[in-house]
């Protein structure tokens, strides 16, 4: 599935180019409840996963890779999330500003839901975000 940003992630993207909103530092955070994306949601509509050894993942913008070109690319290094023991079905991620806990977008995954069982089960997502103005 395609990453979905939400209504209110556009608009506080649009304030942010437009230098009316500062922009935040993101966080990536699983989620664990059986939800597809849609452009209405909410943070509330999202249970994160908890215990196990998870921790949500601070989006650092300088550790983005950002490529000019059509589209241009902002790509982010490989997260791992790596468990301790059965944090059981996990769905896909979401990302939210780190402040405010605003959502910004959030991606269920392809093969969901992923079901962590063991110590040492990993979730790996490699977060690459296009921009293109047709």
């Amino acid at each position: 599935m395609a990453i979905v940003f939400t209504n209110s992630g556009e608009l506080i993207a649009l304030k942010n180019i437009l230098n009316h909103t500062a922009p935040q530092t993101l966080e990536l955070k699983l989620y664990s409840n059986n939800k597809v994306p849609a452009k209405t949601d909410t943070v509330a509509d999202y249970t994160e996963v908890t215990g196990f050894g998870y921790a949500a993942v601070t989006l650092n913008p300088a550790d983005f890779v950002y490529t000019p070109g059509d589209p241009s690319t902002a790509a982010f290094p490989q997260i791992t999330f790596t468990f301790t023991g059965p944090a059981g079905a996990i769905n896909g991620y979401f990302v939210v500003q780190a402040t405010s806990n605003q959502l910004m977008f959030a991606n269920r995954f392809a093969n969901a839901p992923i079901t962590v069982i063991n110590n040492g089960d990993e979730i790996r997502i490699t977060l690459t975000l296009s921009l293109n103005n047709p």
